[in-house]
């Protein structure tokens, strides 16, 4: 599985049909609206390589709305599960 962030810009007056046409989208998870230099945040999780050119240049990027993209490939996912769990190995809770 392949997981991968995608930062667009958008036009201002069209981010939430932009978002929604985007979620709709069977690879995307989830589609935040934030401030900052980008309006969305897109997850996008496909099983290869190629199909990530295929979602972001052929789906995403052709989505009325849409200016301008990023794309950041994640090599290793770091939860805040995983994280707790890496500090607690010798320890035993206590009650």
């Amino acid at each position: 599985m392949v997981t991968t962030i995608v930062l667009a810009t958008c036009n201002i007056h069209e981010v939430p049909e932009t978002a929604q046409a985007i979620a709709d989208l069977p690879e995307v998870t989830e589609v935040y609206s934030v401030s900052g230099d980008y309006d969305l945040v897109i997850m996008v999780r496909v099983r290869e390589h190629e199909d990530l050119a295929r979602v972001v240049t052929e789906e995403i990027g052709r989505i009325p709305g849409i200016e301008r993209t990023q794309t950041l490939v994640a090599f290793k996912v770091f939860s805040r599960h995983d994280v707790e769990a890496l500090f607690s190995v010798g320890f035993e809770e206590t009650t």
